[in-house]
């Protein structure tokens, strides 16, 4: 048999056992932002538990709840939310705001 016709030994040994190994992307988890809203002296509580009410989805008495805790300390938390959600709600609340003349501050930090 000439070289050229001789089949590589490794061919003789391979019989379709290889090792197929399937690799899933690494999926990590968004990071989350929290929505707060800050007390003012001039914006009235009234306004406040509407936007919890009509931004966040809270009922009368959670929007209450969470307006008194602004009123109290100073901030409050609206909700936690990914990024672009919270982006969104933050620009919707403080357009709200200007065009009803208040004053009304709206922000998001990283949880």
């Amino acid at each position: 048999m000439s070289k050229d016709n001789r089949r590589n030994e490794s061919d003789d040994n391979d019989n379709g056992t290889g090792v197929v190994t399937k690799t899933r992307p690494k999926t990590k988890k968004p990071s989350m932002y929290r929505v707060l809203i800050l007390n003012d002296d001039y914006t009235p509580m009234e306004f406040v538990v509407h936007v919890l009410e009509r931004f966040f989805n809270k009922g009368r008495e959670e929007a209450t709840r969470i307006m008194l805790h602004v009123h109290h300390h100073g901030v409050g938390e609206c909700g936690v939310y990914t990024y672009e959600v919270a982006e969104t709600k933050v620009t919707q609340v403080m357009d709200f705001a200007r065009r009803h003349q208040h004053p009304l501050q709206c922000v998001m930090e990283k949880k």
